[in-house]
């Protein structure tokens, strides 16, 4: 199944649309105020765990979900309305803002860390879940070329949630990302927790 996923994730590089991200971090820095109240002032958002951090996320890829937001192909009610006061260039400069940013780990006490390290690094091949690793690597960096994201110290509640999200139909994922919701569907409660406290616990 490693072997599978893996050879997904090299096929589907070169299929994959990445935006050349020419961002402005000062400006964004400026355009980013209203971000600030969930995200925090430097992307590390530690309010609510179902809020995402932002700093050090590829370029692209928040370039992509700001655009998705707008389109509502990602429709959520609190960032619909957020991306929408955002430009075509205000939304390539707050990306080059958070992404030029440092992710702060915060790691969590949980039992669950073992077995969601075991899942992330070799799947579950009992509920047909492949491994994570082979996307986002080893250290949770992702590939920017593949726009595939960073996750590794993203907090678990929004880990749990966005894969919730796929599996229930909520997030629908074009492209190569689309995998994210066959292997959401094949995922139970348990199996999502026990991921989302290792990512969040990965340094």
């Amino acid at each position: 199944m490693k072997k599978l996923t893996l050879a997904f994730c090299v096929l589907t590089l070169g299929s994959s649309a990445v935006i050349a991200a020419t961002g402005d971090v000062e400006a964004g820095k400026t355009k980013s105020a209203l971000c600030v109240p969930c995200h925090g002032v430097d992307g590390n958002s530690n309010i609510n765990p179902i809020w995402p951090k932002l700093a050090g996320q590829h370029e692209n890829y928040l370039v992509k979900q700001l655009q998705d937001f707008q389109s509502k192909i990602r429709n959520d009610p609190t960032m619909v309305p957020m991306s929408a006061s955002l430009d075509e260039q205000g939304i390539l400069d707050v990306a080059a803002y958070f992404s030029s940013k440092t992710v702060k780990f915060t790691p969590i006490e949980s039992s669950l860390v073992a077995s969601g390290e075991k899942i992330y690094r070799g799947g579950n091949t009992a509920d047909k879940v492949p491994a994570c690793v082979a996307c986002h690597g080893l250290s949770g960096k992702g590939n920017p070329v593949a726009n595939y994201p960073t996750v590794g110290g993203q907090n678990a509640g929004y880990v749990v949630k966005q894969l919730h999200d796929y599996k229930n139909g909520v997030r629908k994922p074009e492209g190569v990302a689309a995998i994210m919701k066959d292997i959401a569907m094949n995922m139970s409660d348990n199996d999502m927790k026990a991921v989302a406290d290792y990512i969040q616990n990965m340094q």
